[in-house]
């Protein structure tokens, strides 16, 4: 419970901060970029459990982040979108500026200060998705066929998700049941 209490506090002081500093809501652009990307990803069921990764392994939270108190702000004061159509610079909660850039296979993620960068790659031949780093790759989720796909579960091993409801409920569980062990 502690927390949730804690993200509350923290999402509710980012919101009003925003708001105080811009008086805009803003558009959220990189956030639904990457959204209108997983739509896009294949059947409801495979976008839910792209949409669930994201959120594990933060995508989306740095995007919302990203937008909520940097893009939104230029686009306010600017009335200009800083967001481009392949590359987006982001910042996170350290101050470290990140390049996001956009391939047609996936999104490479750089980090400025230290040239660090880390990809979410689709790979047509096995029908996997990966995080690749400099000195590793690992995937996160392979479909089996139309109707199921393997995503790694919380202990590192492989979980068959079926492309439906129960499926969708069973993977949601174990996602939040523990950490995940990428390795």
């Amino acid at each position: 419970m502690k927390l949730n209490r804690t993200a509350t506090a923290i999402a509710v002081s980012l919101i009003s901060l925003s708001l105080l500093s811009t008086s805009c809501i803003g558009s959220f652009s990189l956030t639904k970029k990457v959204m209108k990307w997983n739509h896009q990803v294949g059947s409801k069921f495979v976008n839910e459990l792209v949409f669930v990764a994201f959120w594990i392994v933060p995508v989306y939270e740095i995007t919302a982040l990203s937008d909520l108190l940097v893009i939104n702000s230029i686009e306010f004061w600017s009335g200009v979108n800083p967001v481009k159509p392949t590359t987006a610079q982001i910042v996170g909660n350290d101050g470290t500026r990140y390049l996001v850039k956009c391939d047609g296979k996936g999104y490479t993620i750089r980090s400025e200060a230290d040239g660090s960068e880390f990809s979410f790659r689709f790979h047509d031949d096995d029908r996997s998705w990966s995080i690749v780093t400099a000195d590793d790759e690992v995937t996160f989720m392979r479909f089996i066929d139309d109707t199921r796909i393997e995503m790694i579960a919380p202990d590192g091993g492989w979980m068959e998700v079926p492309l439906n409801d129960a499926g969708l409920m069973a993977y949601r569980q174990a996602a939040m049941s523990g950490s995940f062990a990428l390795r």
